[in-house]
């Protein structure tokens, strides 16, 4: 298994030498390695076992930094970077050729951001490369936001886990797009939609495709649980599978004529952004089970919790 630890030196020099490392962000734990060493690219793509159509979010430390591998940043770039920059935003760029192809699946485009987390600034202050780092699971399969999460998954497959602690968002980044000039949010994540039309104005929202995604994350069937996942009302999914051995994730209460031991509750507050940084941890919960289904229902559709929900359609997706 891997190595769990704060050793920041030990993780630069790891990258250093092309090697993968778990870092952690706010919103879940990346699997990263050396945006500009295509060797080190190909072994993110392996170790995830993650389709080579889907492209990976390139992480700097600053917007100088963005500079030296995109070919321009638009002023409603330059604007949300300003309000949300370090923070879970991320934004399409075209890229420079420094960045390799198989980094953006082929697209001239590349996704970008600066993550806000200590450990992994301080990662990316002390290298000269920028880190491509998708989540640190396998492809397809819930995020991780908790170092464990990664060492159960991936540690036998890369040397190093930087413990950072829990994620703070637990949800992946809002990704924002600037085609044509308009502003165009390609998926839905930790920072608000609300949030963004108070800088950039009306932004318009591009569903996830099954196939040759625009933007990382894109996939319909990202962030499942291995256990059939179903959502709707959740009086009636209890119902429907009376006698089965089910588990309920739930956004605010328990319900009855179910072990309360296969409950997961998000938020007992009704709070969307506690609920957002327990979602990964209870599909991660539940899927431990052994369970013949997990039911769940939608949140309020406001705020994160439009991420919350985008997730749940997600989980429910049939896995390929």
């Amino acid at each position: 298994m891997a190595r769990i630890g704060s050793d920041i030196k030990h993780v630069i020099e790891l990258l250093n030498r092309n090697q993968l490392v778990g870092i952690p962000t706010e919103t879940v734990y990346g699997l990263a390695g050396n945006a500009f060493n295509a060797n080190a690219v190909a072994k993110i793509f392996e170790v995830k076992d993650r389709p080579s159509f889907d492209p990976l979010i390139v992480h700097a430390p600053d917007l100088n930094r963005v500079g030296e591998f995109v070919e321009e940043i638009p002023e409603k770039a330059r604007e949300l970077a300003r309000s949300f920059w370090p923070g879970p935003l991320t934004l399409i760029f075209k890229k420079k050729q420094i960045i390799p192809d198989l980094v953006t699946s082929g697209l001239q485009t590349v996704a970008v951001r600066i993550p806000n987390h200590p450990f992994t600034l301080k990662v990316l202050e002390s290298i000269d490369f920028p880190l491509a780092a998708p989540s640190a699971n396998p492809f397809g399969y819930v995020s991780p936001t908790k170092a464990e999460h990664v060492d159960k998954q991936l540690g036998d497959k890369i040397p190093y886990v930087l413990d950072g602690g829990d994620c703070s968002v637990g949800i992946e980044s809002t990704i924002v797009s600037f085609e044509e000039g308009d502003t165009t949010i390609l998926r839905i994540g930790g920072c608000k939609i609300e949030s963004i039309e108070k800088i950039v104005g009306k932004v318009k929202i591009k569903p996830y495709s099954n196939s040759n995604p625009m933007a990382p994350g894109m996939m319909d069937s990202h962030y499942s649980p291995l256990t059939p996942f179903e959502v709707g009302n959740l009086n009636v999914l209890i119902e429907k599978y009376k006698g089965k051995n089910i588990g309920i994730l739930s956004f605010d209460k328990y319900y009855e004529y179910v072990e309360k031991s296969h409950h997961f509750v998000l938020s007992e507050k009704s709070d969307l952004s506690e609920a957002a940084t327990r979602l990964f941890t209870g599909l991660r919960h539940l899927d431990n089970l052994n369970l013949q289904l997990i039911v769940s229902e939608y949140v309020p559709d406001e705020g994160l919790g439009r991420a919350i929900n985008d997730r749940l359609k997600r989980a429910e997706a049939k896995r390929n």
